[in-house]
């Protein structure tokens, strides 16, 4: 049963791992295509500047994991985030990055006054 959850834990973080899946959370995170706070493919392809086969590769993935949830309306195919809690995870993983950053820029600043000097 453990080893069950921590298979689809490390898929559901493997799934978040990409540059693109993540750019495409934001731009659902913003809802600004849309009052329903969903989004076409067709916005995504423009603000993505990617193929369309490749963004929809991506948003499969996020699908495939309960990320995004997808719906017909007429000839468009609109996407939402399922569970805005993923936010979180993101928001969090952002925070100890800059943290980490802030600290590297600081003991580059550091060493570079201590060469100076």
């Amino acid at each position: 049963m453990q080893k069950d959850i921590l298979q689809k834990q490390a898929a559901y973080f493997k799934a978040l791992a990409h540059p693109t899946r993540l750019k495409i959370l934001e731009l659902l995170r913003q809802g600004e295509y849309c009052v329903c706070e969903e989004i076409c493919v067709c916005d995504l392809l423009k603000e993505l500047r990617l193929e369309q086969s490749n963004v929809s590769q991506h948003l499969a993935v996020l699908r495939n994991q309960g990320i995004v949830n997808s719906r017909k309306q007429g000839m468009k195919v609109l996407y939402s985030v399922k569970n805005p809690e993923v936010y979180e995870i993101i928001d969090y993983v952002s925070r100890i990055k800059k943290q980490e950053i802030m600290k590297e820029a600081s003991l580059f600043k550091h060493l570079n006054i201590s060469e100076v000097d």
